[in-house]
């Protein structure tokens, strides 16, 4: 009895997200693709945040306060944006037919970053009234956002965890509608949670160089709630070097009530370090696939964050997108990030030195290869890193990493399609995955470790040196097993050649049917 309400409400939900999707998209022709993703969040934020202030004041009206609905700090005692009138939802409702709610809307938008500090860049600045949206189709949009609030209620959800899941389904759509260009900034949802379920990030500072929308940091809050961890024993830090996609990573926290440290603006990681002496427990990532060019041959050459490795080339930054994060860990930290497939094998301008020097370094814990299809921005299939900085650590949970081994994991043949070109990590695949390296480090308490072959390996590091240092999970878990019918060879042999005997037989017949046909033709023998 007590769980079909749940039920009801995944259903509703499912359903009231997709509706909010097809009303929303009537705004799209009006602009471009990669200008309306910030529209629509933006304007779901917005309401958001008025929702919250809205039931706070009404609150401490009710509670005798209402001398004090207009001080800022009795708003943000309880984690509340204060909005002066003019930013409220209620406002830019009153005025959405209106010819200049644009112009309303960033004066909302702006005044809400100017009261709040912590909100400091994470606003579109002056976005809707230069994009020239139609008025009909933008009143139509603030008309299909006001109605988050009433599912809200029906479902008996907090209005964080509905934003938050709308905010979420959002991003995932935008990144499959705007192929390469829109996953940029989005990593999916299978690939973020199988990290976090790996590192298990529960206590500690959580980082991410390249942060996007923020998916990382909201996943790995999920799974401290989930495992109930308490949110108030990790800190967050990150960075994104696209001002646009920063911006939604700062509401894309803020909605959720996360507070972290993006930086003050965004930057790019190499070369505008915001967090130049951190020190990380936990860091997971996506940096972009075989970055190009990213340095002058000149410049980082002495970077600190190389120390004791061979420079990382210019021509592709997946080593220092490495090396920048081993140079952020903390004495005991681990990080789990995804890269493209060629970063386990090139040996193309010093990678393969810095890869074995990793491997001499005993930081490789887990390689990871993963199926095709799972990123909007490639086809192709990527593999995920896990480091970790001091193997000889115990974990707080009673378990200790295996000295001079790594294990790897071939995954490529899991993952269901969910569209035509797009597949996802089932439940039971991210399971499987996380059980056999939480079993190899002897942590779940449920059972040796085996190697399976086709699908797990514990090598050796003369294993990995005999193979010249080569990471490619499918180098050391080999075949899988053909399971045995039962059926003896002899007997498999004779069905086989008789088999074969009468397509043989049967090819005889066509060739000669061939032959007559074309000599009717004129074109025999």
């Amino acid at each position: 009895m007590a769980k079909a309400p749940a039920k009801k409400q995944a259903k509703n939900q499912k359903g009231f997200e997709e509706t909010l999707w097809d009303s929303a998209n009537k705004l799209r022709g009006s602009v471009e693709s990669s200008e309306y993703k910030h529209i629509v969040l933006s304007l779901i934020f917005l309401k958001f945040i008025s929702d919250k202030f809205e039931t706070r004041r009404q609150a401490m009206i009710d509670e005798g306060q209402g001398d004090y609905v207009d001080m800022v700090e009795f708003y943000t005692m309880e984690n509340v944006f204060y909005l002066p009138e003019e930013s409220r939802w209620n406002y830019i409702l009153k005025h959405a037919k209106q010819d200049d709610v644009a112009v309303k809307i960033d004066t909302a938008l702006h005044t809400v970053e100017k009261n709040n500090p912590a909100l400091r860049g994470a606003l579109p600045d002056n976005y809707f009234s230069r994009l020239g949206l139609d008025v009909a189709k933008l009143a139509a949009l603030i008309d299909t956002i006001n109605n988050i609030q009433t599912l809200a209620d029906e479902c008996h959800m907090t209005e964080q965890d509905l934003v938050g899941r709308v905010y979420e389904y959002f991003l995932g759509k935008f990144a499959a509608n705007e192929g390469k260009g829109g996953g940029e900034f989005y990593t999916p949802k299978s690939v973020v949670t199988l990290i976090a379920e790996m590192i298990e990030p529960y206590k500690g500072k959580i980082y991410d160089p390249c942060c996007g929308s923020g998916g990382m940091f909201v996943q790995s809050i999920k799974f401290i709630n989930s495992h109930n961890g308490n949110q108030k024993d990790i800190s967050i830090y990150g960075q994104e070097y696209t001002g646009t996609t920063y911006k939604l990573a700062k509401m894309n926290l803020a909605i959720r009530g996360i507070a972290g440290n993006l930086g003050d603006v965004a930057g790019d990681s190499f070369f505008k370090d915001q967090h130049p002496d951190l020190k990380a427990d936990y860091i997971m990532a996506n940096p972009p696939f075989n970055q190009k060019q990213w340095r002058a041959t000149d410049e980082l050459v002495d970077d600190p964050r190389w120390a004791g490795y061979p420079v990382p080339p210019t021509g592709n930054a997946n080593y220092a997108w490495i090396l920048h994060m081993i140079a952020k860990l903390s004495e005991n930290g681990t990080a789990g990030f995804v890269l493209a497939n060629g970063s386990m094998s090139s040996n193309t301008s010093g990678e393969g030195d810095i890869r074995k020097q990793m491997v001499e370094n005993d930081l490789v814990d887990c390689m990871i290869a993963l199926p095709g299809q799972l990123f909007y921005t490639t086809q192709i299939p990527v593999c995920l890193w896990f480091l970790t900085k001091n193997k000889n650590a115990d974990s707080e949970r009673g378990f200790r990493r295996r000295i001079n081994q790594t294990l790897f994991i071939d995954a490529r043949n899991m993952g269901t399609m969910i569209s035509r070109t797009h597949k996802e990590l089932t439940t039971e695949d991210l399971a499987e995955i996380t059980r056999t390296y939480h079993v190899w480090r002897g942590e779940a308490g449920n059972g040796e470790y085996e190697d399976k072959a086709g699908f797990c390996k514990s090598a050796t590091f003369d294993e990995i040196e005999a193979n010249d240092f080569v990471l490619t999970p499918g180098r050391y878990v080999g075949a899988a097993e053909i399971e045995d019918d039962g059926i003896p060879f002899e007997t498999k042999m004779a069905e086989l050649s008789q088999t074969l005997y009468q397509q043989m037989d049967e090819a005889a017949k066509l060739d000669k049917a061939i032959r007559k046909n074309l000599g009717v033709l004129g074109y025999g023998d």
